[in-house]
């Protein structure tokens, strides 16, 4: 069975719909999946196109029905079936994989480049040098610690014994 899935609304792109969908598809073991943006007449949609077995897809249609991206604004829902070609899943799962990394990689570069000047504005690695020289002294107190502690429980080990308790 195949079906060609419109979810339209004021807000379907840019909140991980696709991502969401495919989610949905892997976790049913669809065999067949893939989706896309689509803006007719000023509307934004996503397209899914969804192949399997009945039984899934009923439990899919059911999945898209009840739930949705949280910042996703639907306003309608189109299932139809559908006698075209539909995408391998596993396929369709690597290339959003890499567009999620090509969205990711800008962002984590600025967020590298902004870390480096807050260093340099703002001291910090001296500042981070100086908050961490007494961790290895705590360190040695906590194992230290730790020794006296395991003394102490075959003490108490040995009194219970005396006293014919376990």
């Amino acid at each position: 069975m195949k079906l060609r899935i419109k979810i339209a609304g004021p807000k379907v792109h840019d909140v991980g719909y696709r991502v969401f969908l495919l989610t949905g598809a892997m976790n049913l073991a669809l065999p067949g999946f893939s989706a896309y943006n689509w803006t007719e007449e000023g509307e934004q949609q996503v397209i899914a196109l969804a192949e399997g077995d009945e039984v899934r897809m009923a439990a899919f249609r059911q999945y898209i029905k009840a739930n949705k991206p949280a910042m996703a604004e639907v306003s309608d829902i189109a299932i139809k079936e559908y006698d075209g070609d539909v995408g391998h899943t596993g396929g369709y799962a690597m290339m959003c994989s890499f567009v999620q990394l090509n969205k990711a990689i800008p962002l984590l570069l600025d967020i590298r480049d902004d870390l480096k000047v807050v260093k340099m504005n703002t001291g910090m690695i001296p500042q981070i040098a100086e908050n961490t020289k007494p961790v290895p002294q705590i360190l040695e107190e906590v194992i230290g610690l730790r020794e006296d502690m395991a003394s102490q429980h075959e003490d108490v080990r040995a009194i219970k014994k005396r006293i014919g308790l376990r």
